[in-house]
């Protein structure tokens, strides 16, 4: 391959990997045909997009960028693909659910949430990872309840007031 061509795949790969926040490396070496057309397809369907590459082009790629991914070099051997996906945990997800009828893929490593996930034995750990915006829904709505609470305890004491006051009117004539 001419410098020229490895050139534009490392700024093809680069572009790629800037569109997408969340990236994770994973081997789908050995999967026959149509094993690959499936995961694919589902790749596809979820929004995730699936790419081949070679590892010495993807870590170039990845050190152009302008984020620090040196916590992933190590998982660069052997086969690599990635998974870039805008959702933090649809790719863990989409592994799992893959993986009940197939070996592969096998997790390598992740960067979610700005952080690291090196090794298989994470998957667990991104499949109930939550993104920001979950978590702010999560304060926001945990901030919410008391309110709530309150305001439904006196909306509910209003109709027992009303109510004492109109038995106690009425007794009074």
């Amino acid at each position: 391959m001419r410098k020229e061509d490895k050139g534009q795949l490392i700024e093809s790969i680069g572009t790629e990997i800037s569109k997408y926040p969340y990236i994770y490396l994973v081997d789908i070496e050995g999967l026959n045909s149509v094993n690959t057309a499936k995961l694919r397809r589902l790749c596809f369907r979820r929004e995730v997009k699936l790419m081949v590459v070679k590892n010495t082009l993807l870590r170039k790629a990845m050190e152009n960028s302008g984020i620090d991914y040196s916590e992933l070099f190590p998982a660069l051997n052997g086969s690599t693909s990635i998974m870039l996906s805008n959702v933090n945990n649809l790719p863990a997800k989409l592994i799992k659910e893959f993986r009940a009828s197939s070996p592969k893929p096998v997790l390598k490593a992740a960067y979610v949430e700005e952080s690291f996930y090196v090794g298989e034995h994470h998957l667990d750990a991104l499949l109930t990872i939550k993104s920001k915006n979950e978590l702010v829904a999560d304060v926001i709505a945990a901030l919410l309840s008391p309110a709530k609470n309150v305001i439904g305890a006196l909306q509910s004491g209003g109709n027992t007031l009303s109510g004492v006051l109109k038995t106690l009117s009425e007794k009074a004539e």
